[in-house]
Parts: C-alpha cells; sequence; structure tokens
C-alpha cells in the first residue's frame, strides 16, 4: 500500500501545469506495487475542491483509491510529533494535517507519495517518501 498525501491528489483535480504530470505518473507506479490509500485528513483536504461528496467519492473510486481510518497509535504520534515541532520553534500555520499524515504512514509502515519533503523528512525519518528529486 501506498499512502497518498492530499498536494499529489489537488494536482490532478487542479491539473496544475506544473505537477499534474509528475503526480500522475507517480500514481501510476505506486498503484503497480499496491493499492492507493488516503486517510480522513486527506479526505477532508481534498474535499475543499468538491461541491458534492459523491463527486469526490466518485474521482477517488475511478483512480483506485480508498480510504483507510487512521489508527489511535497514529493519531498519538502526530500529537507528540507536532508537540516536538513546536517547541523546536515549528511554524503554527496549516500544518496539524501533515503530521496526521505523516503519523499515519509512520504507524503501518508505509510509503508514502508527497510533494512536501522537508517536514516529513523532519519530522517522520522513519517513513520512505516518494517525492520528486528522490
Amino acid at each position: 500500500m501506498t499512502l497518498v498525501d492530499t498536494n499529489v491528489l489537488l494536482d490532478l483535480v487542479t491539473a496544475d501545469p506544473l505537477w499534474a504530470d509528475w503526480s500522475i505518473r507517480q500514481l501510476d507506479i505506486a498503484s503497480l506495487r499496491g493499492p492507493l490509500i488516503i486517510n480522513d485528513v486527506v479526505y477532508a483536504e481534498l474535499s475543499v475542491r468538491f461541491d458534492r461528496i459523491e463527486s469526490l467519492d466518485q474521482r477517488l473510486e475511478e483512480a483506485r483509491i480508498t480510504l483507510e481510518a487512521m489508527p489511535r497509535a497514529a493519531l498519538f504520534l502526530a500529537g507528540k510529533a507536532f508537540r516536538r515541532y513546536r517547541a523546536t520553534g515549528g511554524v503554527r500555520n496549516g500544518v496539524l494535517p501533515d503530521f496526521f499524515i505523516g503519523a499515519h504512514a509512520a504507524v503501518l509502515g508505509l510509503p508514502l507519495l508527497t510533494r512536501d519533503l522537508r517536514r516529513y523528512q523532519a519530522c517522520f525519518p522513519s517513513v520512505r517518501l516518494i517525492a520528486p528529486g528522490m
């Protein structure tokens, strides 16, 4: 399985001129290795781009991406990693979702397909990242 970060899916939804091709290619490669999954946080972040739940669910089904709940251990790890991040001077705005996503990948030992390399490397060094330049 591969956990997919929101930014990769937004590249597809928005037809991002810089990143859509890379994201499509990486999703195709990852799907050959096994199932593609997202968690509740990615689903919520992605939902901002859709007017109807049915449209989002259909898009995920077409891409063969399934929604998997985060284990409690991942939720706990996310809080601890976020606390360490803040204690070392990390900024406050808009980062907590990344900690849920990174912790989910860490606890289940899943590779994470993302374009947000720096924070995941620093806060979740055990997670194998699939990212530009790697």
